[in-house]
């Protein structure tokens, strides 16, 4: 799948400039020469295709698509005749990277400058967002014969939009108010139930919804169906609660640091670990923490101190044991109802792999 999945990318989004009709409904430049479609390619090209290339060519570990592609063969699927779709997966989640980089002014994405370091904020936005589009192409170039069932996947995946967008506006508009009540109270209940929804809806949202194509895409019944797409939750939130303790430490791939470290202390996060750290610090020290988060002019030796603290309290290590613990839950689930498959065990290996071994997202 991974050679393949390389070629349904540049299927959807080439590296080269194309027609027009690559990207808008066809029949709207009939009539228009040659020489003008050509030209108008190369535009669309540069503002739309280049700046997704610039981050789907630096890599990223691929897991979504591979994951759904994985639970379509258990489920006795094709994974290669519905890997266009697996592509549109991937190139969601990138459009939606390259917003999250506007948002948060990040520097660094997989090691490169990020999109809108490059292509400038509103090229980045804009084709950040016109990659969820592709799909509508994906489900087009592979189930134009069904329009029912590919009705039945827009619906997932549009959902699965929605919940991200909630997800995203709770993590934009931040948890602050919780976290001063727990600070001063030392009850971290409220904070931590915000933080595990925006996870949820942020990042579980989108491997949710590509288990439920899965399901729908191999006619799986509804009691298999539903523990597909709790798994495929599970596995998103996990994936990052793991990338809140990952900021922490920084992300390296090959040597190379693929993002800044203490991102989300320098802009004033509440991420898991510091909603932990709620019952593991002494009231004293957790406010201090708590004011360096929410100074924007805090000092680097004062969030190096923030991070530090965080891994030396334990709570990151309470964030990989609940991270384990939704896993567990869901996989526990899901296996009861699985058919049995040699492939079984290679889903769960993948799912765990996904969510412990950090290198690029």
């Amino acid at each position: 799948m991974a050679t393949r999945l390389e070629e349904h990318l540049a299927c959807l989004y080439a590296p080269t400039p194309q027609h027009p009709e690559a990207w808008i409904p066809a029949g709207v430049v009939a009539g228009l020469g040659a020489d003008v479609c050509d030209r108008i390619g190369l535009r669309l090209h540069q503002a739309l295709a280049e700046p997704v290339r610039h981050l789907v060519d630096a890599g990223g570990r691929r897991w979504r698509p591979g994951l759904v592609a994985e639970a379509i063969e258990v489920l006795g699927g094709d994974s290669e005749r519905y890997g266009p779709m697996c592509a549109a997966l991937e190139l969601a989640h990138t459009g939606s990277l390259m917003v999250d980089d506007v948002q948060d002014d990040s520097p660094l994405r997989r090691g490169l400058p990020t999109a809108h370091g490059v292509f400038g904020v509103a090229t980045a936005l804009n084709a950040g967002t016109n990659a969820y589009f592709a799909m509508d192409r994906a489900i087009r170039m592979t189930l134009a014969d069904d329009p029912l069932l590919g009705g039945a996947l827009r619906d997932a995946f549009l959902a699965a939009l929605r919940s991200a967008h909630a997800g995203q506006a709770l993590d934009i508009t931040g948890h602050h108010t919780e976290m001063e009540h727990a600070v001063a109270t030392g009850d971290a209940r409220q904070v931590l139930e915000l933080v595990r929804l925006s996870h949820r809806l942020k990042s579980g949202a989108m491997p949710a919804a590509g288990f439920e194509f899965a399901a729908l895409l191999t006619g799986a019944g509804e009691d298999l169906r539903q523990a597909l797409v709790a798994f495929g939750e599970a596995v998103g939130t996990a994936y990052q609660i793991t990338d809140d303790v990952a900021d922490l430490t920084g992300v390296t791939h090959h040597g190379n640091s693929t993002k800044q470290v203490g991102e989300d202390v320098r802009n004033g996060k509440v991420t898991m670990p510091l909603a932990h750290a709620v019952t593991r610090l002494p009231a004293d020290r957790l406010r201090d923490l708590w004011d360096v988060v929410r100074t924007p002019t805090a000092s680097e030796q004062e969030r190096a101190d923030v991070r530090s603290a965080l891994l030396d309290c334990g709570a990151a290590t309470v964030c990989a044991q609940e991270a384990d613990a939704l896993l567990h839950r869901a996989w526990d689930r899901l296996e009861a109802v699985l058919p049995r498959s040699p492939r079984v065990q290679r889903l769960r290996d993948m799912a765990w792999r996904t969510v412990h071994g950090r290198t690029v997202a």
